[in-house]
Protein backbone atom coordinates (compact mmCIF):
# COMPACT_ATOMS: atom_id res chain seq x y z
CA UNK A 1 0.00 0.00 0.00
CA UNK A 2 0.90 3.20 -0.57
CA UNK A 3 2.48 6.20 1.82
CA UNK A 4 -0.14 8.77 2.10
CA UNK A 5 0.50 12.54 2.84
CA UNK A 6 0.13 13.40 6.18
CA UNK A 7 -3.13 15.63 6.08
CA UNK A 8 -5.32 17.50 8.90
CA UNK A 9 -9.10 16.47 8.34
CA UNK A 10 -11.71 19.56 7.89
CA UNK A 11 -14.03 20.26 11.68
CA UNK A 12 -17.26 18.27 11.15
CA UNK A 13 -18.71 20.86 12.56
CA UNK A 14 -20.88 22.11 9.73
CA UNK A 15 -21.44 22.21 6.13
CA UNK A 16 -19.50 25.58 5.80
CA UNK A 17 -16.40 24.10 7.29
CA UNK A 18 -16.38 22.06 3.82
CA UNK A 19 -16.55 24.84 1.31
CA UNK A 20 -12.98 24.97 0.58
CA UNK A 21 -9.86 25.67 1.32
CA UNK A 22 -9.86 29.83 0.92
CA UNK A 23 -9.27 31.67 4.29
CA UNK A 24 -12.53 33.20 3.71
CA UNK A 25 -15.53 30.70 2.53
CA UNK A 26 -18.22 32.96 2.11
CA UNK A 27 -16.17 34.08 -1.14
CA UNK A 28 -16.84 30.15 -1.84
CA UNK A 29 -20.18 30.47 -2.31
CA UNK A 30 -23.34 32.22 -2.98
CA UNK A 31 -27.04 32.27 -2.66
CA UNK A 32 -29.34 32.23 -5.72
CA UNK A 33 -32.40 30.69 -6.66
CA UNK A 34 -33.05 27.81 -9.49
CA UNK A 35 -35.52 25.68 -10.80
CA UNK A 36 -35.78 21.81 -9.34
CA UNK A 37 -35.69 20.45 -13.08
CA UNK A 38 -31.84 22.53 -12.82
CA UNK A 39 -30.87 20.65 -9.70
CA UNK A 40 -29.63 16.68 -10.40
CA UNK A 41 -28.82 13.93 -8.07
CA UNK A 42 -24.97 12.80 -7.93
CA UNK A 43 -24.35 9.68 -9.29
CA UNK A 44 -23.16 8.03 -5.77
CA UNK A 45 -25.34 9.22 -2.55
CA UNK A 46 -24.58 8.55 0.48
CA UNK A 47 -28.20 7.82 1.12
CA UNK A 48 -30.18 4.71 1.16
CA UNK A 49 -33.38 4.99 3.09
CA UNK A 50 -35.98 7.67 3.68
CA UNK A 51 -38.70 7.12 5.46
CA UNK A 52 -41.67 8.23 3.25
CA UNK A 53 -44.05 9.34 6.53
CA UNK A 54 -40.74 11.68 7.50
CA UNK A 55 -40.67 12.93 3.52
CA UNK A 56 -44.21 13.87 3.87
CA UNK A 57 -43.99 15.68 7.18
CA UNK A 58 -41.22 17.68 5.94
CA UNK A 59 -43.17 18.59 2.69
CA UNK A 60 -46.20 19.22 4.79
CA UNK A 61 -43.92 22.01 6.63
CA UNK A 62 -42.56 23.55 3.37
CA UNK A 63 -45.92 24.12 2.40
CA UNK A 64 -47.08 25.61 4.77
CA UNK A 65 -43.74 27.66 6.04
CA UNK A 66 -41.74 27.38 2.56
CA UNK A 67 -38.04 26.14 2.39
CA UNK A 68 -36.34 27.35 5.41
CA UNK A 69 -32.51 25.81 4.94
CA UNK A 70 -31.47 26.26 1.15
CA UNK A 71 -30.31 23.38 -0.80
CA UNK A 72 -26.59 23.23 -1.50
CA UNK A 73 -25.17 22.55 -5.14
CA UNK A 74 -22.54 23.45 -7.53
CA UNK A 75 -22.37 23.86 -10.99
CA UNK A 76 -21.19 21.15 -13.81
CA UNK A 77 -21.64 22.82 -17.27
CA UNK A 78 -25.17 23.68 -17.77
CA UNK A 79 -26.76 21.83 -14.78
CA UNK A 80 -26.52 22.04 -10.97
CA UNK A 81 -25.16 19.00 -9.06
CA UNK A 82 -27.19 18.53 -5.31
CA UNK A 83 -24.13 18.16 -2.72
CA UNK A 84 -26.92 18.35 0.53
CA UNK A 85 -30.23 18.51 0.98
CA UNK A 86 -32.05 15.58 -0.89
CA UNK A 87 -34.67 15.02 1.82
CA UNK A 88 -35.77 18.52 1.55
CA UNK A 89 -35.39 17.98 -2.47
CA UNK A 90 -37.32 14.85 -2.46
CA UNK A 91 -40.35 17.19 -0.04
CA UNK A 92 -39.74 19.68 -2.76
CA UNK A 93 -40.98 17.98 -5.79
CA UNK A 94 -43.73 16.33 -3.45
CA UNK A 95 -45.19 19.55 -2.61
CA UNK A 96 -44.98 20.82 -6.22
CA UNK A 97 -42.60 23.63 -6.41
CA UNK A 98 -40.61 25.13 -9.31
CA UNK A 99 -37.87 26.65 -7.85
CA UNK A 100 -36.18 26.81 -4.68
CA UNK A 101 -33.32 28.95 -2.96
CA UNK A 102 -30.07 27.42 -2.79
CA UNK A 103 -26.50 28.06 -1.96
CA UNK A 104 -24.07 27.48 -5.11
CA UNK A 105 -20.48 26.17 -4.06
CA UNK A 106 -17.65 26.61 -6.29
CA UNK A 107 -16.15 22.89 -5.32
CA UNK A 108 -14.84 19.95 -6.90
CA UNK A 109 -16.03 16.32 -7.21
CA UNK A 110 -13.67 14.93 -3.97
CA UNK A 111 -14.62 18.13 -1.70
CA UNK A 112 -18.56 17.81 -3.00
CA UNK A 113 -18.49 13.70 -2.13
CA UNK A 114 -16.64 15.03 1.67
CA UNK A 115 -19.19 17.50 2.11
CA UNK A 116 -21.98 14.65 1.13
CA UNK A 117 -20.89 12.50 3.49
CA UNK A 118 -20.04 14.69 6.30
CA UNK A 119 -24.24 16.16 5.97
CA UNK A 120 -25.64 13.24 5.99
CA UNK A 121 -23.76 11.49 8.80
CA UNK A 122 -24.64 14.14 11.10
CA UNK A 123 -28.14 13.40 10.82
CA UNK A 124 -30.07 11.16 12.99
CA UNK A 125 -32.15 9.06 10.94
CA UNK A 126 -29.42 7.37 9.52
CA UNK A 127 -29.64 3.85 10.22
CA UNK A 128 -26.36 1.70 11.15
CA UNK A 129 -26.16 -0.39 7.78
CA UNK A 130 -26.19 3.60 6.32
CA UNK A 131 -23.84 5.06 8.81
CA UNK A 132 -21.43 2.24 8.26
CA UNK A 133 -20.89 2.34 4.81
CA UNK A 134 -21.20 6.59 4.86
CA UNK A 135 -17.67 6.29 7.35
CA UNK A 136 -16.03 3.89 5.42
CA UNK A 137 -16.78 6.30 2.41
CA UNK A 138 -15.99 9.82 4.26
CA UNK A 139 -12.28 7.85 5.26
CA UNK A 140 -11.81 6.55 1.79
CA UNK A 141 -12.48 10.20 0.39
CA UNK A 142 -10.10 11.47 3.01
CA UNK A 143 -7.59 8.87 2.18
CA UNK A 144 -7.88 8.69 -1.45
CA UNK A 145 -8.25 4.56 -1.13
CA UNK A 146 -11.04 2.44 -1.71
CA UNK A 147 -13.91 1.20 0.23
CA UNK A 148 -11.98 -2.08 0.67
CA UNK A 149 -9.09 -0.89 1.60
CA UNK A 150 -9.96 1.46 4.21
CA UNK A 151 -11.73 -1.95 5.89
CA UNK A 152 -8.34 -3.73 6.51
CA UNK A 153 -7.12 -0.71 7.71
CA UNK A 154 -9.25 -1.05 10.00
CA UNK A 155 -9.21 -4.53 11.04
CA UNK A 156 -5.23 -4.33 10.84
CA UNK A 157 -5.59 -1.63 13.86
CA UNK A 158 -7.32 -3.35 15.26
CA UNK A 159 -5.03 -6.71 15.27
CA UNK A 160 -2.49 -4.03 16.33
CA UNK A 161 -3.68 -2.54 19.33
CA UNK A 162 -4.10 -6.65 19.98
CA UNK A 163 -0.60 -7.03 19.46
CA UNK A 164 -1.63 -9.47 16.47
CA UNK A 165 0.24 -7.89 13.57
CA UNK A 166 3.39 -6.65 12.73
CA UNK A 167 3.90 -2.73 13.93
CA UNK A 168 5.63 -2.29 10.55
CA UNK A 169 2.39 -3.43 8.77
CA UNK A 170 0.54 0.00 9.72
CA UNK A 171 1.45 3.47 7.81
CA UNK A 172 1.21 5.67 11.05
CA UNK A 173 -0.33 8.61 8.71
CA UNK A 174 -3.51 6.30 7.63
CA UNK A 175 -4.24 5.52 10.87
CA UNK A 176 -4.05 8.96 12.29
CA UNK A 177 -6.72 10.61 9.71
CA UNK A 178 -8.51 7.46 10.27
CA UNK A 179 -8.95 7.56 14.38
CA UNK A 180 -9.03 11.95 13.72
CA UNK A 181 -12.25 11.12 11.72
CA UNK A 182 -13.54 9.40 14.09
CA UNK A 183 -12.87 11.66 17.02
CA UNK A 184 -14.41 14.64 14.92
CA UNK A 185 -17.67 12.90 13.96
CA UNK A 186 -18.43 11.67 17.41
CA UNK A 187 -21.20 9.48 16.87
CA UNK A 188 -18.74 6.31 17.75
CA UNK A 189 -15.14 5.20 18.44
CA UNK A 190 -13.20 3.21 15.80
CA UNK A 191 -12.58 0.37 18.13
CA UNK A 192 -16.66 -0.31 18.85
CA UNK A 193 -17.21 0.59 15.03
CA UNK A 194 -14.69 -2.59 14.01
CA UNK A 195 -16.29 -4.35 16.80
CA UNK A 196 -19.82 -3.89 15.90
CA UNK A 197 -20.48 -2.21 12.88
CA UNK A 198 -17.76 -3.99 10.24
CA UNK A 199 -20.09 -7.41 10.75
CA UNK A 200 -22.99 -5.41 8.99
CA UNK A 201 -20.96 -5.90 5.61
CA UNK A 202 -20.93 -9.70 6.28
CA UNK A 203 -24.47 -9.86 5.88
CA UNK A 204 -25.97 -12.09 3.04
CA UNK A 205 -25.34 -10.18 -0.48
CA UNK A 206 -29.24 -9.86 -1.12
CA UNK A 207 -29.66 -8.12 2.60
CA UNK A 208 -26.74 -5.62 1.66
CA UNK A 209 -28.70 -5.38 -0.99
CA UNK A 210 -31.81 -4.36 0.10
CA UNK A 211 -30.44 -1.77 2.24
CA UNK A 212 -28.17 0.13 -0.16
CA UNK A 213 -31.22 0.82 -2.85
CA UNK A 214 -32.93 2.02 0.57
CA UNK A 215 -36.28 -0.74 -0.02
CA UNK A 216 -36.12 -2.00 3.47
CA UNK A 217 -34.90 -0.53 6.72
CA UNK A 218 -32.15 -1.60 8.59
CA UNK A 219 -34.25 -3.19 11.46
CA UNK A 220 -36.48 -5.08 9.46
CA UNK A 221 -33.57 -6.52 6.74
CA UNK A 222 -31.77 -7.68 10.00
CA UNK A 223 -34.30 -9.46 11.10
CA UNK A 224 -34.90 -11.44 7.89
CA UNK A 225 -30.81 -11.91 7.78
CA UNK A 226 -31.86 -14.78 10.50
CA UNK A 227 -33.20 -17.06 7.26
CA UNK A 228 -29.99 -19.04 6.15
CA UNK A 229 -31.73 -20.13 2.92
CA UNK A 230 -31.15 -17.99 0.42
CA UNK A 231 -34.84 -19.03 -2.06
CA UNK A 232 -36.58 -18.57 1.35
CA UNK A 233 -35.13 -15.54 2.69
CA UNK A 234 -35.25 -13.61 -0.57
CA UNK A 235 -39.13 -14.82 -0.60
CA UNK A 236 -39.74 -13.29 2.50
CA UNK A 237 -38.11 -10.19 1.50
CA UNK A 238 -40.00 -9.36 -1.51
CA UNK A 239 -43.11 -9.87 0.89
CA UNK A 240 -41.88 -7.31 3.24
CA UNK A 241 -41.57 -4.61 0.61
CA UNK A 242 -44.91 -5.51 -1.15
CA UNK A 243 -46.91 -5.76 1.52
CA UNK A 244 -44.81 -2.86 3.58
CA UNK A 245 -45.00 -5.50 6.77
CA UNK A 246 -44.37 -3.85 10.24
CA UNK A 247 -41.36 -5.16 12.50
CA UNK A 248 -43.22 -6.83 14.48
CA UNK A 249 -45.37 -8.39 11.46
CA UNK A 250 -42.05 -9.90 9.48
CA UNK A 251 -40.98 -11.07 12.90
CA UNK A 252 -43.81 -13.39 12.89
CA UNK A 253 -42.98 -14.28 9.21
CA UNK A 254 -39.61 -15.26 9.92
CA UNK A 255 -40.34 -17.20 12.57
CA UNK A 256 -43.05 -18.95 10.74
CA UNK A 257 -40.29 -19.80 7.72
CA UNK A 258 -37.80 -20.49 10.17
CA UNK A 259 -40.48 -23.31 12.16
CA UNK A 260 -41.90 -24.76 8.70
CA UNK A 261 -37.97 -25.24 6.78
CA UNK A 262 -36.98 -28.57 6.76
CA UNK A 263 -34.58 -29.65 9.92
CA UNK A 264 -31.73 -31.37 8.57
CA UNK A 265 -32.16 -35.16 8.54
CA UNK A 266 -30.11 -37.80 10.96
CA UNK A 267 -28.29 -40.33 9.58
CA UNK A 268 -29.73 -43.59 9.85
CA UNK A 269 -27.76 -45.74 12.39
CA UNK A 270 -26.09 -48.76 10.76
CA UNK A 271 -27.38 -52.15 11.39
CA UNK A 272 -26.19 -54.87 13.55
CA UNK A 273 -24.90 -56.90 10.09
CA UNK A 274 -22.77 -53.77 9.08
CA UNK A 275 -21.20 -53.36 12.62
CA UNK A 276 -20.38 -57.12 12.39
CA UNK A 277 -18.77 -56.72 9.53
CA UNK A 278 -16.73 -53.51 10.03
CA UNK A 279 -15.23 -55.61 13.26
CA UNK A 280 -14.20 -58.65 11.03
CA UNK A 281 -12.21 -56.31 8.94
CA UNK A 282 -10.95 -54.23 11.79
CA UNK A 283 -9.74 -57.67 13.54
CA UNK A 284 -7.90 -59.13 10.08
CA UNK A 285 -6.65 -55.59 9.82
CA UNK A 286 -4.86 -55.33 13.00
CA UNK A 287 -3.46 -59.39 12.51
CA UNK A 288 -1.60 -57.80 9.45
CA UNK A 289 -0.96 -54.36 11.31
CA UNK A 290 2.42 -53.51 12.04
CA UNK A 291 0.85 -52.08 15.02
CA UNK A 292 3.24 -53.78 17.65
CA UNK A 293 6.30 -51.95 16.33
CA UNK A 294 4.42 -48.40 17.08
CA UNK A 295 4.20 -47.76 21.04
CA UNK A 296 1.79 -44.59 20.64
CA UNK A 297 -0.71 -46.43 17.69
CA UNK A 298 -0.39 -49.68 20.28
CA UNK A 299 -1.53 -47.20 23.41
CA UNK A 300 -4.88 -45.53 20.89
CA UNK A 301 -5.52 -49.07 20.20
CA UNK A 302 -6.04 -50.14 23.88
CA UNK A 303 -7.60 -47.04 24.91
CA UNK A 304 -10.35 -47.76 21.91
CA UNK A 305 -10.78 -51.22 23.06
CA UNK A 306 -11.14 -50.67 26.47
CA UNK A 307 -13.73 -48.00 25.50
CA UNK A 308 -15.79 -50.58 23.19
CA UNK A 309 -15.73 -53.18 26.32
CA UNK A 310 -16.89 -50.46 28.90
CA UNK A 311 -19.77 -49.30 26.39
CA UNK A 312 -20.71 -53.50 26.34
CA UNK A 313 -20.61 -54.09 29.58
CA UNK A 314 -22.74 -50.91 30.30
CA UNK A 315 -25.19 -52.01 27.64
CA UNK A 316 -25.54 -55.69 29.09
CA UNK A 317 -25.84 -54.86 32.27
CA UNK A 318 -28.73 -51.68 31.45
CA UNK A 319 -30.31 -55.12 29.66
CA UNK A 320 -30.15 -56.99 33.06
CA UNK A 321 -31.24 -54.79 34.82
CA UNK A 322 -34.55 -53.79 32.57
CA UNK A 323 -35.16 -57.61 32.25
CA UNK A 324 -35.45 -57.85 36.21
CA UNK A 325 -37.75 -54.90 36.12
CA UNK A 326 -39.92 -56.43 33.54
CA UNK A 327 -40.24 -59.43 35.39
CA UNK A 328 -40.97 -58.18 39.10
CA UNK A 329 -43.54 -55.97 36.97
CA UNK A 330 -45.07 -59.02 34.72
CA UNK A 331 -45.47 -60.83 38.32
CA UNK A 332 -47.26 -57.51 40.54
CA UNK A 333 -49.76 -57.95 37.46
CA UNK A 334 -50.24 -61.49 38.10
CA UNK A 335 -50.47 -60.88 41.92
CA UNK A 336 -53.07 -58.67 41.34
CA UNK A 337 -54.96 -60.43 38.87
CA UNK A 338 -55.37 -62.79 41.68
CA UNK A 339 -56.04 -60.70 44.47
Amino acid sequence: MSQVQKRELPKFSGINSLFGDTDNPEENKQSSTLLLSEINLPSSQPRRYFDSKKIQSLADSIKQDGLLEPLVVRKIGDTYELIAGERRLKACHIVGLESVPVRIIDCDSKTALRIRLVENLQREDLNAYEETIGIIELIAAELEVDFDTVVSLLYQMNNDTKGLSNHNVMVRDESQVIQAAFKQLGKITWQSFVANRLPLLKLPRDIQEVLSQGKLEYTKASVIARIKNEQIRQACLRQAQSEKLSLSQIKELVESFLQSSPKKREKPLPKKKEISSRFSRASKALKDSDIWDRPQSLKQLVKALSQIEKLLTETKNAVEVEGEDNFVESNAIKIQSNE
